[in-house]
């Protein structure tokens, strides 16, 4: 090859390159200008102990040994970041053969070993925050691979969640309720999880859905997050008075902890585009003075009082590696990154069996919040400000 043909190719490929990374949403241009993560090792961790062959996703840390919408709702997006079809599959079809998803009636919840000792169905209640995970991951993979089944599916689910799970709560507007059945406190009294509305997932439906209620559910879900932190700490669990506004959930618990702890990996993992991403870190800003004087995230919360209480598990750590770098806390980033890799080190070379102790550290709620919260620090995945995600396969093709 001539030195003219060898500049002329090189021209060539930076020019592909470059429209590639106009192509894309900026922060994925920035990841893919960054160079994109070349495997995913945390996922195949993951799938190699808790994915069954015929797709079940099992929490071996639980006597149920239960499996629930929310771990295969999870387990479908991961396996979409991860160009994994086959698993994704094979997730999905578990999940519609045993859970009911996308059939006539939205998925149960809790599936595993019930009393006598049978598997099957625990409770038939839906978790809306599954659902709606459920129909990002199959309208993002009908775009990105190019599958209209999905889409179908995906929209399918959309509607069953406007018709069943979705109220109109007074000068709050449309919200969503954590399942069908189970949530209503009392008259226009409704018990909310804040933890249950991503913001670039309601961003996505509001896309494909424009006359649904998802862009006035994504304002609904600021003043959920920051009417029902006083303090500056979100709760797991808050009443929502339609005459009195948002009130501790004094029946249930007034504590943040381990539902609690998503609405900080939410926040951060929202594109910096979105206009309420900066309100919704501003209400929240306590957390990450709390994580640097605490040198890390506590595992509860007095919501009321803002009393921290105990040390929380590596997941916790992990979950808040998007909001730490969202907000700019360098110091409590890498200090809380480097926990995570040296845990996430002594726990692999360990290579626990499948189920074994639960899988100690890593456990299925720990996995999960480590794969969304360290795997997008790593460039697994990206949302852009419509809710689009570009996985790291997709920055990389």
């Amino acid at each position: 090859m001539t030195p003219l043909s060898l500049k002329r190719r090189r021209l060539l490929q930076a020019g592909a390159a470059l429209a590639l990374v106009n192509l894309l949403p900026g922060a994925a241009a920035e990841a893919f200008a960054q160079g994109c993560p070349a495997g995913w090792p945390q996922w195949e961790a993951f799938a190699r102990r808790h994915v069954q062959a015929d797709g079940r996703i099992v929490d071996f840390s639980v006597p149920e040994q239960q499996s629930t919408s929310e771990s295969q709702s999870y387990g479908m997006f991961f396996a979409l970041a991860a160009n994994d079809r086959a698993r994704f599959a094979a997730i999905w079809q578990w999940s519609r053969d045993n859970l009911g998803a996308g059939s006539d009636k939205l998925p149960a919840w809790q599936w595993g070993r019930r009393e006598g000792g049978s598997f099957g169905v625990i409770d038939p209640n839906s978790a809306s925050d599954a659902d709606l995970w459920f129909a990002y991951a199959l309208l993002e993979a009908s775009r990105l691979w190019q599958m209209p089944q999905y889409l179908k599916a995906g929209m399918m689910l959309l509607n069953q969640v406007k018709a069943q799970e979705v109220r109109a709560m007074g000068e709050l507007g449309p919200m969503l309720l954590p399942g069908p059945y189970g949530f209503d406190a009392g008259k226009d009294r409704w018990r909310l999880n804040p933890s249950y509305l991503p913001l670039p997932l309601l961003r996505r439906f509001a896309g494909v859905d424009p006359a649904g209620p998802w862009a006035a559910m994504a304002q609904g879900a600021l003043k959920l997050v920051t009417q029902s932190s006083p303090q500056g700490f979100a709760p797991d669990w808050v009443i929502y008075d339609a005459g009195k506004g948002f009130q501790p959930d004094t029946e249930r618990s007034v504590l943040g902890s381990y539902d609690a702890i998503r609405v900080y990996l939410w926040a951060g993992v929202t594109d910096d585009g979105d206009p309420l991403a900066g309100p919704l870190r501003a209400a929240l800003a306590p957390m990450t003075k709390a994580i640097a004087a605490y040198g890390g995230p506590p595992e509860k919360f007095n919501t009321v009082t803002g009393a921290p209480e105990g040390r929380g598990p590596v997941g916790f750590s992990a979950a808040v590696l998007p909001w730490l770098k969202a907000t700019g806390a360098a110091d409590s980033l890498a200090a809380q990154e480097k926990l995570v890799q040296d845990k996430w080190q002594t726990w692999s070379r360990a290579t626990p069996k499948a189920g074994a102790d639960g899988d100690g550290e890593f456990n299925y709620y720990n996995s999960m919040l480590t794969l969304f919260g360290w795997g997008w620090l790593q460039g697994q995945y990206r949302f852009d400000a419509t809710g689009q995600v570009t996985p790291a396969w997709a920055c990389r093709s």
